[in-house]
């Protein structure tokens, strides 16, 4: 599933925040966005998944304006694991697995045999069948993360769109999360702090100043000690 950003732009209160953003994301490619706090990774990836909407420009998802999907087209297209998930209630963790069917039921719809057997096989590809029936509070954040990951994966999209969704847990859980993200071989647009997990997974990053693409390419191709101290201001 191929992802093109032409032309991007969000202004909140008049003040622009991204202008004009331009990437492409092929079918099967682990694509990061990187760039120093306030750069407009995040923003750029809620106008993608439309937490906000977008001032201008056009996104199309194989062909497809993404925009004019109603959200249960869109949810059967991209799955999304937000910075910030919080969930109002303190569901089980096969209770909030199973949501990500969701974009398949009608309003008052039951769980199938086949929503069922999703559920459990993506509690089982994260490793998680033995909490089923545990209360996500009680989950450390390492397990909280990879519940969302598995709701994600019971949506059976071939898009991901992560936003940082690392950026709180020490280094073991970070690759942990991206390994099993990694080998989903979905394809995948992610925000990420960290410049070393970066390089690790990614086959492109467009790295992100003031608004804008400041420069694209492989990770050894834009993680040079010439860019990072253009972009973040450190040697």
């Amino acid at each position: 599933m191929k992802l093109q950003v032409e032309n991007l732009s969000f202004a909140y209160d008049q003040k622009p925040i991204i202008e004009d953003i331009c990437f492409t994301v092929e079918k099967g490619e682990f694509v990061g966005l990187i760039g120093p706090n306030g750069s407009g990774k995040s923003t750029i990836l809620k106008n993608l998944y439309r937490a906000l909407k977008p001032d201008a420009g056009e996104v199309k998802l194989d062909g497809e304006n993404l925009f004019k999907l109603n959200h249960k087209q869109a949810a059967r297209k991209i799955g999304v694991v937000a910075q910030e998930d919080v969930l109002p209630f303190d569901f089980k963790v096969e209770e909030i697995v199973a949501m990500g069917r969701s974009p398949y039921k009608k309003l008052f719809d039951g769980d199938s045999q086949k929503d069922k057997e999703v559920v459990r096989n993506a509690l089982a590809y994260l490793g998680m069948e033995d909490m089923a029936k545990r209360k996500f509070l009680c989950l450390s954040g390492g397990e909280e993360q990879r519940v969302l990951i598995a709701r994600v994966i019971a949506q059976e999209t071939d898009f991901l769109i992560l936003d940082e969704p690392t950026n709180h847990l020490d280094i073991g859980y970070q690759l942990q999360i991206f390994d099993l993200v990694k080998h989903l071989n979905v394809t995948v647009l992610t925000a990420i702090h960290d410049l070393n997990i970066a390089a690790l997974y990614c086959d492109r990053i467009y790295v992100l100043k003031n608004g804008r693409v400041f420069t694209s390419g492989t990770p050894e191709e834009v993680l040079t000690p010439e860019i990072i101290s253009e972009v973040y201001g450190i040697e």
